[in-house]
């Protein structure tokens, strides 16, 4: 496993997922929208769900699913990482003084609940005797969990020259990125494989970018969104990091509209196969500004490289590197029916090889719509999954597939 793909839609061989667990019970009426949350999911019917999706994978695919809380104890297991990401996650509420309390009485599987599902006062109180007084009250957070968590696709990417770890806009999402580029970093199954683009080491608050943003056209193009969640500064520094690894020869810089359904750039399309693309009717020409990045020159210790504005839709940029394109619009292009399936991301399908997808079964117009076109669409019951707004892409984290 090299940690590099060279495409979408290559066939999967191994992928990371995190099953949702205590951090969706965390949610509330009242703080799901400080947890950047628009519902509150029924977590049973929630898990259910997912490990449906997930079997599903390995049965279709025989590909190896990774877990991201398995990676994460295994990680932990190491006391300095688990030192340095439980100090991160106490400085954000000043309470780092709780650390040694926290390591003494809780076991790595324990620290790795409290990393990813949060801890409140009250838990603290019950499982540690000891506990100095706080003028906290029960119910407060002491680490705030992590609901987005099972969205895998964010706080990563994995492009032909390397991985981009994130840099999350959202504060509450930071952490995500922090414990995933500790697994990638640390993890004896990845350590070796890691080539890190982005961040730049020793720059501290980075340039926010997100993996949902990164998107790979060919093994010689990567288009990247320039988002309410993705900087240009660092879409500037992952493009110069890319083209002077030499594996990508274009970079594209997608300005997106600043609404919600353009979140991130796999909220427009999705690349199904080396000449389908599936969007939601007329996004493709919404974007009309896009920038290309190459390479100017490189010499042994400098990488310049040059920006080109584009007076061009993502539809035309799209038709340059995909050849013989062709356009799926969700629900065949249904006014209505296209309007209410992208609300639960009917264009965020995962490829699972070339036109084969895994799809939400509630989209059920966008599917029939794929099938008419020859693709191979396997459903999963999304009652509950679907109510973090984010689709089936969203979910998984491929880190490998066959070469296209």
């Amino acid at each position: 496993m090299n940690l590099r793909l060279n495409s979408e839609f290559g066939t999967l061989k191994a992928v990371l997922m995190h099953r949702p667990g205590k951090e969706i019970d965390r949610l509330t009426p009242y703080n799901k929208e400080y947890l950047l949350f628009e519902d509150v999911p029924y977590l049973e019917a929630m898990q259910k769900e997912h490990d449906y999706f997930t079997d599903l994978i390995k049965q279709s695919t025989g590909a190896k699913v990774y877990r991201l809380q398995d990676l994460l104890i295994q990680t932990l297991s190491n006391s300095e990482i688990l030192d340095r990401l439980m100090t991160d996650a106490l400085k954000r509420n000043r309470l780092t003084h709780l650390k040694a309390f926290i390591l003494e009485r809780f076991s790595t599987a324990e620290c790795a609940t409290a990393l990813t599902a949060g801890v409140k006062v009250h838990e603290l109180k019950r499982k540690i005797p000891n506990l100095p007084k706080m003028e906290l009250m029960d119910y407060t957070f002491v680490i705030p969990p992590s609901p987005n968590l099972y969205f895998q696709r964010d706080p990563m990417a994995i492009t032909p020259g390397g991985i981009v770890f994130s840099s999350m806009k959202m504060e509450g999402r930071q952490r995500e990125a922090d414990i995933l580029r500790a697994i990638f970093e640390n993890h004896p199954d990845f350590k070796e494989h890691v080539h890190a683009l982005y961040p730049i080491n020793g720059i501290e608050n980075p340039p926010s970018i997100e993996g949902g943003d990164v998107i790979v056209l060919s093994k010689k193009a990567v288009a990247i969104g320039n988002s309410e969640r993705t900087d240009e500064k660092a879409i500037y520094q992952v493009a110069k990091a890319l083209l002077g690894e030499g594996t990508v020869e274009r970079v594209y810089e997608v300005h997106l509209p600043k609404k919600r359904n353009y979140m991130h750039l796999d909220t427009v399309f999705t690349i199904l196969d080396e000449n389908l693309v599936l969007t939601y009717p007329d996004a493709l020409n919404a974007v009309l500004q896009t920038s290309l990045y190459t390479l100017k020159e490189k010499t042994e210790d400098k990488v310049h490289i040059k920006r080109q504005v584009l007076n061009e839709s993502l539809l035309t940029v799209l038709e340059k590197e995909i050849t013989h394109l062709e356009i799926l619009s969700t629900a065949d292009g249904n006014p209505d029916y296209s309007m209410r399936e992208q609300w639960f991301d009917g264009a965020n399908v995962f490829a699972i090889g070339p036109r084969r997808v895994i799809s939400y079964n509630r989209n059920l117009h966008t599917n029939r719509a794929l099938r008419n076109m020859g693709v191979e669409v396997l459903e999963i019951p999304s009652s509950e999954l679907s109510r973090g707004l984010g689709g089936p892409r969203c979910m998984t984290m491929p880190l490998s597939r066959s070469k296209v």
